[in-house]
């Protein structure tokens, strides 16, 4: 193939990755720009309604394709076109597109860096070895220190799947028999989990935009809610902009930063997880992504700042170290989310002037709030929350693995 003739030859060539439907401001602002994109996804994706007049090539593979596939399909697509850079939209993306770049080779994120943002394991033993701190935690392939960690450190723990996204297939584990009858279970699949200590505590998120390795800008978020709580036991998803000027918000941004230094993480959006011990007050790293915060997580910090992180990150893959961040605003913003007992909830009576946003997915209600005042998106996510819960908040099981 061959480059339409509306595009100038110095336009960069994208291949997007998306097993997700997510990202279409990322390909908008990308087209806005002059890129040519191919979006590479899966079938069972196709009839979204992507947007197709910023998209130049709309490939869709079978679903969950082998990695070879997707070289394979790449590499095809290569014959024609010299991609610039490939975009892995999803958690799920980002390994394979690092072994895109890597074959194609290309630049970007490479394999072994990708596996810190993917993998639980190597994340928290990379950033133990640099001197992060994160839960004390053990590989669960070898019985000997399975059994060292239970005796040494107290229950419960969490058993966790190295590379899923979000509370997914998360364990709270009580007693050590309970755990080693999970170990059983899991099988052959038993090493690709970790096990580490509970930490009760506030969890906090961190949305960042980082250009050759300097974190250019940082919002800190405290969860109303612990995620795990709420996909485990349901309820409403809470989270609000950290007071600003407050220590903690200038101490999550120092760790934010030491983290996507330790990690090696050069040009893009990361969102870093990290909760408050309540034993101690110290700050431990959680979950690491090299990708947009799920959850309208991108809404909740353009309210408070005018930055969209979707948009923002396509201008950083075409600027790249020429990448300028826009004016930004500093009010505080809240969101609310939850699932719905209704296909269409009625959200009207949500009238305050500071909701800016209500999520459009079916079966969800969702809010936004923005303000100047941390103290009135405080209230307003009070009074939200308790009116959500009682009128429209609908509970189900949490899900083994991700769900289409």
């Amino acid at each position: 193939m061959s480059r339409s003739p509306h595009h100038p030859d110095h336009s960069k060539t994208l291949l997007v990755l998306a097993c997700y439907f997510k990202g279409n401001r990322f390909l908008e602002q990308a087209k806005k720009r002059g890129a040519y994109i191919f979006l590479l996804t899966q079938e069972w994706l196709s009839k979204e309604p992507w947007a197709h007049e910023s998209i130049d090539g709309f490939f869709a593979q079978m679903n969950q394709p082998p990695l070879r596939a997707t070289i394979n399909t790449a590499a095809y697509l290569s014959r024609g076109l010299r991609f610039d850079s490939v975009v892995g939209l999803d958690d799920f993306d980002v390994e394979t597109a690092a072994a895109l770049r890597e074959h194609l080779c290309l630049p970007g994120m490479d394999a072994s860096h990708a596996r810190f943002f993917r993998d639980k394991l190597a994340c928290r033993t990379e950033l133990e070895r640099l001197g992060v701190r994160v839960p004390e935690f053990t590989r669960t392939v070898n019985d000997a220190e399975v059994r060292a960690f239970t005796e040494r450190v107290p229950a419960p723990w969490m058993l966790k799947p190295r590379s899923e996204a979000s509370a997914t297939g998360i364990h709270k584990v009580h007693s050590a028999d309970e755990l080693w009858g999970l170990l059983h279970q899991k099988g052959d699949d038993r090493s690709f989990f970790i096990l580490e200590k509970y930490l009760p505590g506030d969890v906090f998120h961190v949305d960042s935009l980082t250009v050759d390795g300097q974190v250019l800008f940082a919002e800190a978020h405290r969860c109303v809610t612990p995620p795990f709580n709420v996909a485990h036991t349901g309820g409403i998803y809470a989270s609000a902009t950290v007071q600003r000027g407050s220590q903690d918000e200038k101490n999550l941004r120092v760790l934010n930063a030491r983290a996507i230094a330790a990690l090696g993480f050069q040009n893009g959006v990361t969102h870093i997880e990290f909760i408050k011990s309540q034993e101690d007050g110290e700050f431990y790293l959680l979950e690491t992504a090299a990708r947009v915060g799920g959850a309208h997580t991108s809404d909740l910090v353009e309210a408070a700042t005018g930055i969209n992180l979707w948009a923002e990150w396509a201008n950083i893959e075409i600027d790249g170290p020429n990448y300028k961040l826009p004016e930004r605003r500093f009010d505080h913003a809240g969101l609310l989310m939850t699932l719905s007992r209704t296909e269409h909830p009625d959200l009207s009576s949500f009238d305050a002037p500071e909701v800016v946003f209500q999520s459009p997915e079916k079966w969800h209600a969702g809010l936004v709030l923005a303000s100047e005042s941390a103290e009135r998106v405080a209230a307003l996510l009070t009074d939200y929350r308790e009116r959500l819960l009682r009128d429209h908040t609908a509970v189900l099981p949490a899900p083994d693995k991700p769900t289409h």
